[in-house]
């Protein structure tokens, strides 16, 4: 073969294979490169989970957020102080146990704790927690029209969501919580909230909600902790519940703020079922409101407060008793739709400003 014809021959072969190798140079560098991108991103999305399951990208700009950590009750070194604080955090986690039916020290109250509503003895981001305690009280309140003590707060709950009786503020009980909450509170400023207290908020529904769909979703969801008749589970020494009564008389009466539509449905929705936080809800907005509706359609205890909301006109949207500064029925205030009595409100406060 002559050297023309031989070129002619293998010139496309030998341009053919250093493509090839530059091709492949390429991948070698590159490939790895976009599969460690790959990877990164991944690991992110898993680290940054909560319960195992990857949450999508824009929750990375929650978790950048620095909401209130309670102070390390190990780092007191006082040990009568650290022993207060320690009482006061066993008797909000397991109230119960000292005061309930069965309590070691008085029966005063109808045997849930103070954590079935404010998690982990009160320091759960958006779990009601405790955080603004200290920092905030004593407040004004208008649900009393004054101002207010955290001992006269105390007492409201021990009276309405424990549905009991108040402590003297002088007994040893009463001055180890207020310790407690003034120490887990103590990294926050004087006057300012703690971010990431109370509950976060939920869009209202443009309808009313609805206790039957509601049912559908307790059934499915939360039977299996609260039991088909919301009675709860009681711990095997029968001294506190391991799954708090969702109504009935030893649940929460229609004096508490649990019993307002709002500030259940917010608590369901961003910390039930077990597992759930705010970053990793499980249920949707409407599934909140429906079950939220169907547990405060049910029988519990009543008191009367008729000292409560001295100023029609700052009575919540959603609080479930009349009177009120407006022509909506308690029927819609206890259930919605809220929005159109929202739309009245600011109407007229603006013509009030």
């Amino acid at each position: 073969m002559d050297k023309s014809r031989y070129q002619k021959f293998f010139y496309p072969v030998l341009t053919y294979i250093q493509y090839m190798g530059k091709l492949l140079r390429i991948c070698i560098y590159v490939v790895p490169f976009c599969v460690c991108l790959s990877c990164r991103n991944y690991s992110i999305k898993v680290s940054d989970s909560t319960n195992g399951n990857p949450q999508p990208n824009h929750s990375m700009k929650n978790d950048s957020v620095k909401y209130w950590v309670a102070a390390d009750i190990n780092s007191i070194t006082d040990s009568l102080q650290k022993q207060q604080v320690v009482y006061g955090r066993e008797l909000i986690a397991h109230t119960s146990k000292y005061l309930g039916p069965k309590g070691s020290l008085m029966k005063t109250t109808n045997g849930m704790n103070c954590q079935n509503c404010h998690l982990l003895a009160g320091t759960a981001v958006f779990g009601n927690n405790f955080g603004s305690v200290a920092s905030l009280y004593p407040k004004y309140r208008a649900r009393r029209g004054t101002f207010e003590t955290e001992y006269e707060r105390i007492n409201d709950c021990l009276e309405r969501s424990l549905n009991g009786e108040p402590l003297d503020s002088n007994t040893k009980e009463m001055q180890a919580i207020v310790a407690y909450f003034h120490f887990i509170g103590s990294n926050v400023p004087k006057g300012t909230k703690a971010l990431g207290s109370g509950l976060k908020d939920l869009p209202y529904l443009d309808r009313a909600a609805d206790a039957n769909k509601g049912k559908m979703v307790y059934v499915k969801v939360c039977q299996s902790c609260h039991q088909i008749d919301g009675q709860g589970k009681l711990n095997e020494a029968g001294n506190e519940y391991t799954y708090p009564p969702l109504w009935g008389p030893h649940s929460f009466n229609d004096a508490a703020g649990m019993f307002r539509l709002g500030t259940i449905a917010r608590y369901v929705k961003y910390n039930m079922p077990f597992g759930t936080s705010f970053r990793n809800p499980q249920l949707t907005d409407e599934q909140a409101w429906d079950v939220a509706a169907y547990i405060v359609s049910q029988p519990r205890s009543h008191i009367n407060e008729p000292k409560d909301w001295p100023d029609l006109s700052a009575k919540p949207v959603d609080f479930p008793f009349a009177p009120y500064a407006d022509h909506f029925p308690e029927q819609q205030h206890k259930y919605g739709p809220f929005k159109p009595i929202l739309a009245f409100q600011k109407t007229r406060d603006n013509k009030k400003g």
